[in-house]
């Protein structure tokens, strides 16, 4: 054994784990090792040795003394006067309430809701309940730290986030950012979980200890208590809405579970309050959220980031009010929902920085939406006729089996305005090919493959003329990191603006070697720049000549992108299911989603997003879940007993790519990755009351909770 770090041994720094922009939001609740375990997966000590049987022997000689403390794992019961509290450090300075373990709170208004409310013809409550879950990417947590020869510290890591890691990791070692440097190498998926600087800080304190090299990788079960998860929640909307069917006030009371760190705290919660009212018009609204301590295992970001929880009580919200006046819920929704020029009223208010409403001068509003040609295309494909067919909803020859259709209306954001940024550049090489350089952050989602096409697009070249090196903090562009559905977007933007910062020199240099006058009248395709009267000049051709012969010159271009905009894309999530109602067991026969995504960049990558992302979102509705004992440790902390969908055990899948154009995006692109996410709970939960009539409010729909359900409602 080479090394033993522990809270004696390690510096007291503060800090927040959220991979987020600067400044990282508050609480700043974490140091690298304490002296107070808050979650069974807590960090106590760790060690480096030669081998990892070594490493484990040397850990079982560690002899820790442990004062048992009570503990709680539920959102409501953790505010109780009586909970123990999680937070009882002098140095935490930014905790709302830490007697009653609220991290913070969150409140937003448009309009006025009480008033709205009284003069709604309905008045509409229902409350939800959303569990905790995990991203399970394929490859775990994985770090790999050394001092070079220069004795900067280097840190190889599977991160979606390798400028925020490096600029969160100085302070916690003692150095200056310049002395760190962060390179994501491929990697196998993340999903949210490793938009975090979740354990670089102890490989780096390992490597400087030792001064040798030290890898740290976290097996299935840490994955489980001790990486990231979906932040649990309890929903109540309260909707007040005219005899006509049009909504007059929408409120969303939202409690967050954020286990025992802030780390996502904030932000997930604001993000399930903008989704989960900016979907539907109505004049008055109001988010009033708590974010919340527990001693689960710390939950943080997951694809969808909070939208998910949001629009499965939104949808259920809504599918239920249709039902209670009477009304067909995709025209009731359709009355309401949000169309191109409505605002976006309460967006501004549920940003990440502090808006005063007197310097807003214009809300954001729709500028595209493809969601009529998306329902369209998914009705047909789910064949939706059948849902009023009680032959088919309840076949005669099975009276213990019921069929149901469910719908669910998708909104989601694209980036994030005004603060997240994505830089890229471009250099010609001498055979005319290009060395592409951006900090974007590729996760096995083909990011590479899509700004690699948008450059070659631009270059009128072949994508395999670009070569793409991307997420080294000490060779590429800044970027802020694969979040917030932006890669495309944000750095798609950037990489084109580069892209067209050569493509100018370029047709510069052309217009010269063709004693052509008007530059701009040049294209660039085939590898050639080719004049209005045909002639041309090969790329290859103009850098030999920038490099070699006249005027020479590096053809390169860099440029970077913030945008002022966060275009929506909508999406229409069908379900079809078959339950038993003797037993409670729901298939799922048939998942469909129609997406308006703008332009696809690349129609193959995007389908599989829409793929992969309705299979992570069946596992959330139907059957994962963290398992807690008496004692508050997770007892399904594997899989197998943490259960996700095998390949044999899928749904048929059926996805549709519905083209919009979106000018603020590269070629007409908005986000696509985080949409799949959140509609297919909704979707099966409104196909059970087609089946069944009844009506489940809380996540997963598990056989014993549906069986449950059923037999109270006495079907």
């Amino acid at each position: 054994m080479h090394a033993v770090i522990h809270y004696k041994n390690t510096p007291r720094v503060k800090y927040a784990s959220g991979g987020q922009s600067w400044p990282n939001p508050h609480p700043h609740d974490q140091v690298s090792f304490d002296n107070k375990v808050r979650h069974v997966g807590d960090r106590v000590a760790a060690v480096a040795a030669e081998t990892k049987e070594i490493a484990q022997a040397a850990l079982g000689l560690i002899k820790v003394e442990y004062e048992i403390l009570p503990y709680v794992l539920d959102e409501i019961e953790t505010m109780e006067p009586d909970s123990p509290v999680i937070h009882d450090e002098a140095d935490t300075e930014e905790i709302y309430d830490a007697d009653r373990n609220i991290v913070l709170r969150i409140e937003a208004e448009r309009g006025d809701v009480e008033n709205g409310a009284i003069e709604a013809d309905h008045v509409f409550e229902d409350t939800f309940k959303v569990h905790q879950v995990q991203q399970v990417p394929i490859e775990p947590h994985i770090s790999v730290a050394w001092l070079d020869s220069d004795e900067r510290l280097v840190v190889r890591t599977a991160t979606q986030v390798p400028f925020h890691v490096r600029r969160m990791l100085a302070p916690l070692i003692g150095r200056d950012i310049k002395d760190v440097r962060v390179i994501k190498p491929r990697i196998g998926g993340g999903f949210g979980a490793k938009q975090e600087m979740l354990i670089e800080d102890i490989v780096a304190h390992l490597a400087i200890a030792t001064r040798r090299p030290v890898k740290l990788e976290l097996d299935r079960s840490e994955e489980f208590i001790a990486s990231r998860s979906r932040h649990p929640q309890t929903l109540t909307f309260t909707t007040g809405v005219e005899d006509s069917g049009k909504l007059v006030s929408q409120k969303l009371r939202l409690i967050g579970n954020t286990g025992p760190y802030g780390t996502h705290g904030q932000t997930v919660q604001t993000v399930a309050g903008l989704r989960g009212l900016t979907s539907y018009n109505a004049e008055n609204k109001k988010f009033d959220c708590d974010v919340v301590y527990t001693n689960t295992p710390v939950a943080g970001a997951y694809r969808g980031y909070g939208a998910p929880q949001a629009e499965f009580a939104l949808e259920a919200h809504m599918e239920d009010i249709a039902h209670s006046l009477g009304k067909d819920p995709i025209e009731f929704k359709r009355q309401n929902w949000v169309k191109v020029g409505d605002e976006l009223n309460i967006a501004p208010h549920l940003g990440e920085r502090a808006v005063d409403p007197e310097d807003i001068d214009e809300y954001p509003k729709i500028t595209s939406n493809g969601i009529e040609e998306c329902i369209a295309q998914g009705k047909r494909s789910i064949k939706w006729h059948r849902k009023d067919d009680p032959e088919w909803v309840s076949p005669k020859d099975q009276p213990n089996i019921r069929r149901g259709l469910g719908f669910a209306f998708c909104m989601h954001g694209t980036a994030i305005p005004f603060l997240d940024m994505g830089g890229c550049s471009i250099k010609i090489n001498d055979d005319g090919s290009f060395n592409m350089l951006v900090g974007a952050t590729d996760l096995g989602t083909g990011a590479d493959t899509v700004l690699g096409q948008i450059a070659a697009e631009v270059l009128g070249v072949p994508l395999s003329d670009i070569q793409v090196y991307s997420s080294d903090t000490d060779v590429t562009p800044f970027d802020t990191g694969a979040y917030a559905s932006s890669t495309t977007y944000i750095s798609g933007t950037a990489a084109k603006l580069a892209a067209e910062k050569v493509r100018e020199r370029i047709k510069e240099r052309a217009a010269k070697m063709l004693n052509i006058k008007e530059p701009c009248s040049i294209e660039l395709r085939d590898r050639k720049a080719i004049a209005p009267d045909g002639s041309s000049v090969s790329i290859e051709d103009i850098a030999m000549e920038a490099f070699h012969l006249e005027d020479h010159e590096q053809i390169m271009g860099t440029a970077s992108y913030v945008s002022p905009e966060c275009p929506a894309p909508f999406a229409a999530q069908f379900a079809e299911i078959e339950m038993d109602i003797d037993t409670g067991q729901v298939t799922i026969i048939k998942l469909v989603m129609a997406v308006d995504c703008g332009v696809a960049i690349n129609p193959v990558t995007a389908s599989g997003q829409v793929e992969g992302g309705m299979l992570q979102a069946l596992g959330y509705a139907h059957c994962e879940e963290y398992a807690f004992d008496e004692t508050g440790k997770m007892i399904n902390d594997s899989l197998g007993p943490y259960k996700i969908y095998r390949a044999d055990e899928m749904p048929d899948f059926e996805v549709f790519l519905v083209q919009t154009m979106e000018d603020s995006g590269p070629f007409g692109a908005k986000a696509v990755a985080e949409i799949p996410k959140d509609g297919v709970a909704p979707a099966i939960r409104n196909a059970i009351i087609n089946a069944t009539g009844v009506a489940i409010n809380e996540i997963p729909f598990t056989p014993e909770r549906v069986w449950q359900k059923i037999r109270e409602s006495e079907i």
